[in-house]
């Protein structure tokens, strides 16, 4: 169980931008950076779209704990690398999404050389709202 209501799952999965932001090691929030989501059975996703260089996504990685805003929800969050078997849902639910933007543009977050920077969002109920 991802730890997601199911409206939480619509609401963030339906929306076409979700907002990322990681803490940093004070626990305050650095800027939000917009990225597209996607949700895949119970769990949300998000990928990078310039590699696991990109800087928002090198951070989330580091820190693990972050906050997103999608869909009117706003939710501390535990970034988690996903097990690979995931990759080619999440590859699906990209391009059920988001095939209407072209695919040079979709291209950037599908395939096997996208799927090294899938983060899979968790609800963290541990960090303070």
């Amino acid at each position: 169980m991802s730890g997601w209501s199911e409206q939480d799952l619509q609401r963030v999965g339906q929306a076409t931008e979700l907002q990322v932001s990681s803490r940093r090691t004070d626990g305050s929030l650095r800027p939000f950076v917009t990225i597209w989501v996607v949700r895949a059975d119970d769990d949300l996703y998000v990928r990078s779209a310039h590699g696991t260089d990109n800087p928002w996504f090198r951070r989330a990685t580091i820190r693990g704990r972050g906050r997103i805003r999608a869909g009117g929800i706003e939710r501390d969050v535990v970034f988690e690398v996903p097990d690979s078997k995931v990759h080619s849902a999440v590859d699906k639910a990209y391009h059920t999404k988001y095939d209407r933007y072209g695919p040079r543009i979709v291209g950037s977050v599908v395939g096997q050389l996208a799927a090294a920077g899938t983060l899979r969002l968790l609800p963290d109920d541990t960090e303070k709202q």
